[in-house]
């Protein structure tokens, strides 16, 4: 007889369809719900980036925390068997509360009692602008429903106290910028057989952008999909000031200058359009640091783990890259990367995530395959 208790978020009157909440609406397995959090300070010193997710179809919750300072990437990852209290987001030392919905959440690390040089944090993430729904994303692999995303981002500031690789780094409001994504809907998972329509419908292409900058004063929201003869089916650019409406920002184009030999950016303008006066306006982005999130964060293509895939019990896993060798992330060019940015918008200056990701061919950007780079 399967275990079908009420589970303890069936207490409030949340539920959207007929089901306890211990139950997504579908049965596919690649069902997900997870958040991402970007913290780093103004000089490019450090940059951290954390998650936590459930994949209710497998059973499975795992978190990931990854920090970048100089070359080195630390990495704490752990994976655990789903329970039924949803209101509890900690997997082995990662841990994440939400002290306040959509304003204030702590963030956690507990060290390694047996290495003094392990990664651990405790930082409080706070929003200063109210959070933005980005674009509801679809992708299909010929007539097959792949990914069915809904999210919304959110940009703040964070204080706390990050220790890594025996040193302690302060983390100061007005001298770090916070961003943070959530998500769900049905997302690839990996374990899944492919079949006729990754046969028949290989991807050539992807190109993507995803940039969360946060000013003073205002908050910009860019993303944009393009496959690879550049038709784009992700695109939006939305300006949030407080008390004011938001602005749409017209058809964002960007302008991405590579380091030579590879798809690396080092700088990049994304034109944008103010929808009033129809004047032009350019979002400068300069490169401070950079994460790829196929090294440790368990994103595609990582092949030592990636999120939702069940390594049993009570699983954690620690250790440290050196990102000067590119033997230690042979994958990381094939996957997305998020670089800590210093951004220019209308005289104004901020700081933002510059995620982006580009690899097989994009027409656009002259790329014309797999194992193409920038002259």
């Amino acid at each position: 007889m399967p275990d079908d208790r009420p589970v303890p978020l069936d207490e409030y009157p949340v539920h959207q369809v007929p089901l306890s909440m211990k139950h997504v609406a579908t049965g596919d397995r690649n069902a997900y719900d997870r958040c991402i959090f970007h913290l780093f300070d103004h000089e490019g010193r450090a940059l951290l980036i954390l998650g936590l997710g459930v994949y209710p179809n497998t059973g499975v919750i795992d978190a990931y925390a990854t920090l970048r300072t100089g070359a080195t990437l630390h990495a704490v990852r752990a994976s655990d068997a789903l329970g039924d209290d949803r209101t509890h987001l900690a997997v082995g030392p990662l841990r994440i509360e939400v002290e306040e919905p959509l304003r204030r959440f702590r963030l956690t690390c507990a060290a390694d009692p047996g290495d003094a040089d392990s990664l651990a944090y405790d930082v409080v993430w706070n929003a200063d602008f109210p959070a933005l729904w980005e674009p509801h994303h679809v992708q299909r692999r010929g007539g097959r429903l792949t990914l069915e995303g809904r999210r919304f981002v959110q940009a703040g500031h964070c204080e706390g106290t990050i220790r890594a690789g025996g040193g302690e780094i302060p983390v100061r409001a007005g001298r770090w910028t916070a961003t943070r994504d959530r998500s769900w809907g049905v997302r690839p998972v990996p374990g899944e057989e492919g079949g006729r329509l990754a046969e028949e419908f290989p991807t050539e292409g992807f190109h993507w952008i995803w940039c969360p900058v946060r000013f003073a004063d205002r908050f910009l929201m860019v993303v944009t999909q393009e496959d690879a003869d550049g038709y784009r089916s992700l695109n939006d650019a939305t300006l949030v000031r407080p008390g004011r409406p938001d602005r749409q920002l017209g058809w964002p184009q960007a302008d991405i200058t590579y380091r030579s030999g590879t798809r690396h950016p080092e700088s990049a303008v994304v034109h944008l359009a103010d929808p009033r006066t129809r004047e032009p306006l350019e979002l400068g982005i300069e490169v401070l640091t950079s994460l790829p999130l196929a090294v440790g964060a368990g994103y595609p293509p990582a092949d030592d783990w990636q999120h939702g895939t069940w390594r049993g019990r009570s699983w954690c896993d620690r250790r440290t890259y050196d990102l000067t060798h590119p033997a230690a992330h042979p994958l990381a060019a094939y996957g997305v990367v998020d670089h800590a940015a210093r951004c220019t918008l209308g005289g104004r200056t901020g700081h933002g995530i510059f995620e982006h990701g580009t690899f097989g061919r994009h027409d656009p950007s002259g790329f014309t395959g797999f194992d193409s780079v920038a002259p």
